[in-house]
């Protein structure tokens, strides 16, 4: 994408440092917003989502669903073989994703009044971004600087120890795998990987797969990696690893020790602000993060922050919501505070976990124990989910005589069942209501209905 010329004499309503989800999604509102905008990035507008997360990561994992596909199509009356995996044709059809919609959003880009900065951008004062020599100010600045992966202290990423990254650019699949650490990340990781193939195993300190989520799903993902041959230990930390010719030599310290040919380590991202200036500048921070109020305000005035540099879930839909956030706050629309129980959240696994507001154990913790009721809905009893070949449940978390609270699902395909979810969750909608809905028949959309209706005294396709 070519720059546009910035003059130093310029000032913008709004100055973004960053061009990831939240940068991007902050300068095309504001732009529409009649205000004017300068967005500055050092490497490829759509940040690690587009390029290096989100996007190539799903890629991979379709890519897997097909793999998965053509094994066991004997069972739905297609005799089809499967033969190898490519990772030559994987990886074009990854790249080949991200190549049109990076294309397609420097296009949007352009096509607005944006004037867009390639560099690495630095804060040297309130509201002055410094890039290539030149210091560009604004009137309001939002800082969107993403995040990286982490590692532990003294762990190296070099050769066969990787982060997501360098994985994302393995040109054969490896015949085995330790994974270090068992949250998305990894068990995205370790899903694609045994659906090409590869042993694996997955490593976590906590005492459960997917720790942050309901332990219903956590319990179900275990259960469903067992059936697929996918190991893992948990409740058990890290304590070194070598690595050489033969691959990586893993301990842990419990004394159990772990070979492979490689070892990812997906221990979570850290925020991108080292060096940028942010503390000489007096921003309030805490390990690395920008501390902002429920308006994305940090303590100093006209300074705003977005995205995986602010405390919270760390995705990319996340950043994106408040990039337009706070584009419609400069802009003067005061738009209400982002909920963050109410951001739906999924692991791309296969199953997938799909969920959105309080987990049954918090829920309970902040109503009382006997201020919750909870249902869960086998996709035994839905049509779709049969046909389809998989199993797991949709849990409804809701308060006595009040909304439902959360909402936990697992299965095949139903992380396009969140966004259902999260109206429920954030319209702070009854069961009662939600049962009177109408779901198209045979979808798998018809498990939340049904579930509602179960958690209304009504259940049909479900026993009592």
């Amino acid at each position: 994408m070519a720059d546009t010329a910035a003059s130093s004499d310029s000032v913008f309503d709004v100055l973004i440092l960053g061009g990831g989800s939240g940068g991007y999604a902050a300068a095309l509102r504001a732009a529409e917003l009649g205000l004017t905008v300068a967005l500055v990035e050092k490497d490829k507008l759509g940040g690690t989502c587009l390029h290096r997360g989100c996007i190539p990561t799903k890629a991979l994992l379709h890519a897997a669903e097909v793999a998965d596909s053509a094994r066991e199509s004997e069972q739905f009356g297609v005799r089809a073989t499967f033969e190898a995996i490519d990772m030559a044709g994987v990886n074009k059809y990854k790249d080949g994703v991200v190549a049109r919609l990076y294309k397609g959003l420097q296009g949007l880009v352009s096509s607005r009044p944006i004037t867009y900065v390639a560099g690495a951008g630095r804060l040297v004062g309130r509201d002055t971004i410094e890039v290539n020599g030149t210091r560009l100010t604004g009137r309001h600045v939002v800082l969107a600087t993403g995040s990286y992966s982490k590692t532990l202290p003294g762990l190296e990423i070099t050769g066969r120890v990787m982060t997501s990254e360098s994985a994302l650019g393995l040109r054969e699949v490896p015949g085995s795998v330790v994974v270090l650490g068992g949250g998305v990340i990894g068990v995205e990781f370790a899903s694609v990987w045994r659906s090409f193939g590869a042993a694996v195993t997955v490593v976590e300190a906590l005492p459960r797969l997917v720790p942050a989520e309901d332990e219903s799903c956590s319990k179900a993902l275990e259960r469903a990696f067992r059936k697929r041959g996918i190991a893992f230990s948990t409740g058990v930390r890290f304590a070194g690893v070598t690595q050489d010719d033969s691959g990586v030599h893993v301990t842990l310290e419990s004394g159990q020790s772990l070979d492979a040919e490689i070892m990812l380590v997906a221990v979570g991202r850290g925020p991108n602000t080292t060096g940028l200036g942010y503390e000489e500048q007096g921003l309030r921070m805490d390990r690395g993060f920008v501390l902002t109020d429920e308006r994305l305000r940090t303590n100093l005035p006209g300074v705003y922050a977005v995205g995986d540099i602010v405390p919270g879930l760390q995705l990319a839909h996340r950043g994106f919501q408040q990039g337009i956030f706070v584009a419609e706050d400069i802009a003067g629309l005061t738009p209400a505070p982002i909920d963050e129980l109410g951001i739906p959240r999924v692991t791309y696994s296969e199953p997938e976990i799909a969920s959105v507001g309080l987990t049954e154990a918090a829920a309970r913790d902040r109503y009382g124990a006997d201020a919750v009721a909870v249902y869960e809905y086998n996709l035994g009893g839905n049509g779709k989910s049969q046909i389809l070949g998989t199993q797991g449940f949709v849990k409804l978390v809701r308060t006595l005589d009040g909304p439902v609270v959360g909402v936990h699902m697992v299965g095949s395909r139903v992380g396009e069942l969140v966004s259902e979810a999260q109206l429920i969750y954030n319209w702070e909608a009854f069961p009662e209501e939600v049962a009177t809905l109408i779901h198209a028949h045979p979808t798998q959309g018809e498990a939340l209905g049904e579930a509602h209706l179960a958690l209304a005294g009504k259940p049909l396709h479900a026993h009592a």
